[in-house]
């Protein structure tokens, strides 16, 4: 495809303006690594949370939507929908706990956790596993998207295609490792908006053409060629139809998304208990307050505000492609509806926003993944010191502060390149993502209960971690499992390896809990330390926010539900969802107003 003049320009003003707000930054993030990772802990609320959402919506994103969308209709979206719950109690248990922790990085909180050389290890393999393998995975599929559009979009070959992302990475690379967490943030307030105005501008003209008939035509050229497209709960079934599309899913897929996942795997962005780039940007907050405003407004902007235009877009492919239909290819509709309806002008503008999704994700993996390596690996235990005995106190703070700055924005570099080296391994993004699932299968009840429960230990979490590792080729290919049964038999064998485990080993020692319990102030049982030292305890929240929770989910599912049920014209259930979500707020708001969940603050 040939882009106009105009286009250009587009593309080339937008590039020019991420750069340069990411470099204004560049002197505030000199300063420490506090500065260069978490933005010297000064975000408000809007910030950090326009940030969490504009880190989830990647390139991949609206393309994994649309596959959703054609494969299974609306409801296909359970599959990730299901992680709100998981979400809100990040929100309402632990962004408040993180925060109080004061540390620098996810991982710097095992020693802060655990204690004896068992902490030692597991943060500095997990500082490795997390900081690198992982980040790199993610890396990998983010680029392998992005390829895929360009591959489409200028008739490239796949080669060629990832050769000019890893251009993109490289820009990205240059201003992230230059301008450090704030000028990564702050571009992803902007890039966020660009990437959604791009996005709906696109479902208007896509839904608006004389092919589909707006929103009417819509829902009859669907439901003609695949009935139950517009269901938002899904069917209980086996999915298959003899002669048309049926929407389904089976049942133990359904207990496995809705039931499981959101609690016991981890994956990035939506770690029980908090974690990963949602727990540095509550860390980055300016105050408590801020870091719970943060990571609520997160969970109402990752499902409300973004999927309706991907949705849109993932249902008129279904009309528009039906030879995408049934070939594992849905996501590429989404890429065709680009090429095919966007006017001169709008091209960039659709570009310039997967751009804006693509480098709002990389900026944010090559930042997050360098804190690892550089505070949990490089500074923990490889460093040294500064040598220079002359000096004094304040000089040779500022001298290692510049040292760790430094050392921060080559490792970004560095990270980038093996991120690329690793995207062109890479061939299929389902394949990663299911690969990252279950290598996470059964780890989430740990990361939640070390903080509600003393005896949890180093060991607890190593097994949880590396026990998914031996028991996922277990049930694949000696027990033959498939699918969701693999999934769901490496949890059982996860959870059961690390509660055995806890309790054959030492608990962790009791000053290092009591610091710990004084620090963060956790709820649950923390009895025998409370009694060994005589601690005071504030009153128990759980009650109350175990409500909140629940109204927390209500409404945010009733917000999504409400928006779609008004593009369908289903005003009486749209009167309904409203009247639910008004009565789940001020249910929430009241309850959280009786919490000590963070002090002197009024919601």
């Amino acid at each position: 495809m040939i882009l106009s003049i105009i286009d250009w320009i587009i593309i080339i003003v937008a590039l020019l303006l991420f750069m340069g707000l990411g470099l204004s930054y560049s002197k505030k993030a000199g300063k420490n690594m506090d500065s260069f990772f978490l933005g010297g802990r000064s975000l408000p609320w809007y910030i950090a949370g326009l940030s969490m959402v504009a880190t989830t919506f990647a390139a991949d994103t609206p393309l994994a939507v649309a596959e959703l969308v054609g494969q299974n209709g609306i409801a296909g979206n359970w599959l990730w929908w299901s992680f709100l719950a998981g979400g809100m109690l990040t929100t309402l248990f632990f962004a408040n706990l993180w925060y109080r922790s004061g540390v620098l990085t996810e991982v710097e909180l095992i020693e802060l956790r655990y204690s004896g050389p068992e902490a030692a290890f597991l943060r500095g393999f997990k500082a490795i596993y997390l900081g690198l393998f992982m980040n790199c995975i993610i890396i990998g599929w983010v680029n392998n998207a992005m390829a895929s559009i360009l591959q489409v979009f200028f008739d490239l070959t796949s080669d060629q295609a990832l050769f000019y992302t890893g251009i993109a990475m490289l820009f990205t690379a240059i201003y992230s490792s230059v301008s450090g967490l704030l000028g990564v943030a702050m571009t992803d307030a902007v890039q966020f908006f660009v990437a959604m105005v791009g996005c709906i501008v696109l479902s208007i003209l896509v839904v608006t053409s004389p092919e589909i008939g707006g929103i009417d035509g819509l829902m009859t050229k669907v439901n003609d060629v695949a009935p139950g497209s517009f269901n938002f709960l899904p069917v209980i079934g086996d999915g298959s139809g003899s002669t048309t599309k049926v929407l389904g899913y089976s049942l133990l897929a359904f207990i496995a998304s809705a039931g499981f996942r959101w609690w016991a795997s981890w994956y990035p962005g939506a770690e029980p208990g908090g974690g990963g780039y949602v727990a540095q940007r509550i860390m980055s907050s300016k105050s408590e307050k801020d870091s719970v405003y943060a990571t609520l407004f997160f969970q109402v902007g990752h499902y409300c505000l973004r999927p309706w235009p991907w949705i849109l877009v993932g249902l008129a492919a279904i009309v528009l492609y039906p030879e995408l239909q049934g070939t594992g290819k849905e996501k590429m509709g989404f890429v065709y509806a680009m090429r095919d309806f966007l006017p001169d002008g709008l091209k960039g503008l659709l570009l310039v926003a997967f751009f804006s999704a693509y480098m709002s994700t990389i900026s944010t993996q090559l930042n997050w993944g360098s804190s690892y390596l550089v505070n949990d690996l490089y500074k923990r235990f490889i460093y040294t010191g500064n040598s220079n005995s002359n000096k004094d106190n304040v000089s040779k703070q500022a001298s290692e502060d510049k040292h760790f700055v430094s050392v921060s924005r080559w490792v970004t570099i560095i990270v980038m390149f093996i991120g690329l080296v690793v995207s062109s391994q890479i061939n299929s993004i389902s394949g990663m993502w299911e690969f990252v699932m279950n290598c996470g299968a059964g780890l989430g009840l740990v990361l939640i209960f070390r903080w509600y429960w003393w005896r949890i230990n180093a060991w607890s979490e190593i097994t949880a971690t590396l026990a998914p590792f031996i028991g996922y080729p277990l049930f694949q290919y000696v027990f033959k499992l498939e699918g969701d049964e693999i999934f769901l038999a490496t949890v059982f064998f996860t959870t059961i390896s690390w509660i055995t485990v806890t309790f054959l080993t030492r608990p962790t020692n009791f000053d290092t809990l009591k610091n710990f319990f004084l620090k963060v102030q956790p709820d649950g049982n923390w009895q025998p330390i409370i009694e060994h030292f005589s601690l005071q305890k504030k009153e128990s929240n759980i009650l109350k926010l175990f409500v909140c929770w629940v109204m927390g989910i209500i409404f945010t599912y009733s917000t999504l539900f409400f928006i779609g049920k008004l593009i369908f014209k289903e005003y009486s259930t749209a009167g309904i969802l409203f009247i639910t979500m008004i009565i789940s707020f001020f249910i929430f708001r009241f309850f959280i107003q009786k919490t000590n969940i963070f002090d002197n603050t009024k919601f």
